[in-house]
């Protein structure tokens, strides 16, 4: 079965970390173009949101700016940060501190 909108992205978190799920179910079907297109950078980036989904900014890793700073999801308003995985491939989360969740609500081997 295909994962879909609010499916977990797999494995399941341990104590202490953020559990990471699809937020769109176009982000689920992206997600698997990025770990057969850029497969470590994409395992990298996966394991940076479920252990610090804010770290450090750099280059490769930060918080959009102006318009897509934020998004409105399930009708809370969150910080959107981005992930470079590879040129071109984006991945768009929501660090959720309420419920220790990171929300992937885009995944693209094309960028936005």
């Amino acid at each position: 079965m295909s994962p879909k909108r609010l499916d977990r992205v797999a494995p399941p978190p341990r104590q202490g970390e953020w559990d990471v799920r699809f937020g769109t179910s176009e982000a689920a079907r992206g997600w698997a173009g990025l770990c057969s297109s850029f497969a470590g950078t994409t395992r990298e980036a996966f394991e940076q949101m479920r252990a610090n989904p804010r770290p450090p900014q750099d280059a490769t890793h930060y918080q959009l700016r102006g318009g897509h700073a934020t998004r409105i999801y399930g009708g809370r308003e969150f910080e959107q940060w981005q992930i470079k995985v590879g040129d071109g491939a984006r991945i768009w989360y929501l660090p959720d501190d309420e419920q220790s969740t990171v929300w992937v609500v885009y995944a693209s081997a094309a960028h936005p």
